[in-house]
């Protein structure tokens, strides 16, 4: 392609709404270009780099037996109201109506639709297993669109839906995805882990997020360093045993602790610890108050309480209602004296000796707090985040924090759907089940904005060689020397000849805007032709190393196969 036809719009500013390596590059680049607030549209080049995505994950879709098909962008609201998702999902939701004004939805995700399709097609066991997937633009309507393509209104995904007759054939298809987003994430050249997730507005049980490595990231990974052990921050469990001092109990006693509120004006107040303090929060599950309490030091993994008690969501206390319920402040409430609450607590609760709490009183607090003595507990359980230091779940070595941008996951739903909507089959003894089914997506966009993120240097994007959107540029650094000018033409063509696919910057600039624009754009290989032109001799520019070789002519395609090897490598 001739870089002088070739809409390319890039900027020598990073712009100014552009908060992250990532958006600042592309727009840079001129990858793309926002419309509205989360909307873009991707130019050429970023195009280039997506139809590079979507080959691999077509590969090793393919590879994996699934079957591309594609379904409709708007959902009547009849299918989404089966599930109850019409309502769960809120304002994310992209809603319409048509001229009819019937109910319609732009699809953020397709469970609904693959279902329906499902149950009007198959209705014996021996038409399973089927795993069908697309790649389509998808619409949320996120509060705050920011970071460019890694939080959009409008982005590019991979879905697949995989229907079984058994567990045991979900859980295959499940490692058979596992392993393929693996060889996806490697190919494409992101370093990634594979973290337990939740699961979250799509249901099911089990789950796995594919994190890239990211300063940025919206997600905090826990994992081992000694073990492969890593989950999302809000899945991980914590595995601490907590033991008791071996102290005399002391007896439970009110003091005034003025304006102390919060956890570490307590804590200087009274001259404690943290882990001596007793947290106590007021939450409304279902339609009952309960008491969840904590160590002053921890903080409650919500996800966590609503997997121990079984409900989707569950709602703190305003201010207000912590004033009606338990005639204090917040600050100031606690266990202790407080009768027809259910009281829920975190493990390290137990271990609390002579603790500190509210006193349910206005600027008051109790000293010398013990469990079971002064305060009964209904239920034990795992409730807090898991914290750097802490021992690994899985036994092996301690929990480190790592940042990670979420790029494909993998559930199991077994039955959430298929029960909901009614789609069934006819088992081996001729009994009806619900199809049991599997979920599995690729943020197609948000990946390339994730290798933007783990490849870039201070001069711009560096193109791992499977997803560049040319294998390599060509540069011609004086288009007014005749010499330059025939010898780049050759090139040209005879690199065209060989396979590659070039990015011919023949425009009339600078040989420094020229090296600018491609550091910038940042393709893997560069050729320069200059002041050797007449000699046969170029150079040859690896744009991930820096390094610079001077090549001759009839060398060149051994040359750039070579490096294109290393790096490949």
């Amino acid at each position: 392609m001739r870089q002088r036809s070739l809409l390319v719009p890039t900027l020598r500013d990073v712009p100014a709404d552009a908060d992250i390596v990532s958006h600042q590059l592309m727009l840079r680049a001129g990858m793309i270009r926002q419309i509205a607030a989360g909307v873009y549209s991707y130019l050429p080049l970023a195009k280039r780099v997506l139809h590079k995505v979507e080959s691999i994950v077509r590969e090793e879709m393919d590879e994996a037996g699934a079957q591309e098909l594609t379904m409709p962008t708007m959902h009547p609201a009849e299918l989404w109201q089966e599930t109850g998702r019409w309502d769960k999902m809120g304002g994310e939701l992209m809603r319409l109506k048509d001229r009819h004004q019937r109910d319609f939805a732009l699809g953020p995700t397709h469970e609904e639709v693959i279902t329906s399709i499902l149950r009007d097609s198959i209705n014996s066991y021996k038409k399973l297993p089927v795993n069908l997937y697309q790649i389509q633009t998808k619409f949320r309507d996120e509060r705050r669109p920011r970071f460019g393509l890694l939080r959009g209104r409008e982005f590019i995904m991979k879905d697949a839906y995989s229907f079984h007759a058994t567990p045991e054939s979900l859980d295959e298809a499940y490692k058979e995805m596992y392993d393929a987003y693996s060889r996806i994430f490697t190919r494409v050249g992101l370093t990634f882990r594979p973290v337990i997730a939740d699961s979250g507005a799509i249901g099911g049980k089990d789950t796995h997020e594919f994190m890239a490595l990211a300063d940025v990231g919206e997600d905090t990974i826990a994992y081992s360093d000694e073990s492969d052990y890593a989950a999302n921050i809000e899945m991980a469990a914590v595995n601490v045993q907590y033991e008791k001092q071996n102290v005399e109990l002391v007896e439970c006693t009110k003091v005034d602790t003025g304006s102390a509120k919060t956890i570490e004006e307590v804590s200087n107040a009274l001259n404690v610890a943290k882990d001596q303090i007793i947290k106590t929060l007021l939450v409304k599950i279902d339609e009952d108050w309960t008491l969840v309490l904590l160590r002053g030091d921890h903080e409650l993994n919500d996800i966590k309480l609503k997997h121990e008690l079984s409900v989707t969501s569950i709602r703190f206390a305003e201010a207000h209602e912590v004033e009606e319920v338990l005639s204090a402040p917040v600050g100031n409430i606690g266990p202790v004296g407080v009768e027809g609450l259910k009281v829920i607590a975190d493990h390290a609760v137990s271990a609390i000796i002579n603790g500190i709490s509210g006193a349910n009183e206005a600027d008051q607090h109790f000293t010398g707090v013990n469990v079971d003595r002064d305060f009964k507990v209904d239920q034990y359980a795992d409730l807090r985040f898991i914290q750097e230091g802490d021992a690994s779940p899985d036994g092996k070595g301690t929990i480190r924090f790592a940042q990670g941008i979420e790029v494909g996951q993998v559930f199991k739903l077994g039955t959430v759907y298929s029960e909901a909507m009614n789609a069934t089959i006819l088992d081996e003894n001729g009994k009806t089940q619900p199809l049991i089914m599997g979920c599995y997506g690729v943020g197609v966009s948000r990946t390339v904005a994730a290798i933007i993120e783990q490849h870039h240097d201070e001069n711009g994007i560096v193109w791992p060689v499977s997803v560049a959107p040319y294998d390599l540029h060509l540069l011609t650094l004086n288009s007014k020397n005749a010499e330059q000018s025939e010898l780049s033409e050759e090139l040209y063509t005879q690199l065209k000849q060989a396979g590659f696919d070039v990015l011919y910057d023949d425009r009339p600039e600078r040989a420094g805007v020229k090296f600018k624009d491609s550091d910038l754009i940042g393709l893997p290989i560069r050729v320069s032709v200059g002041k050797r032109a007449a000699e046969g001799m170029v150079e040859v520019k690896i744009r991930k190393t820096g390094e610079v070789i001077e090549v001759a002519v009839a060398d060149l395609i051994d040359t750039i196969r070579t490096e294109q090897e290393k790096l490949s490598n």
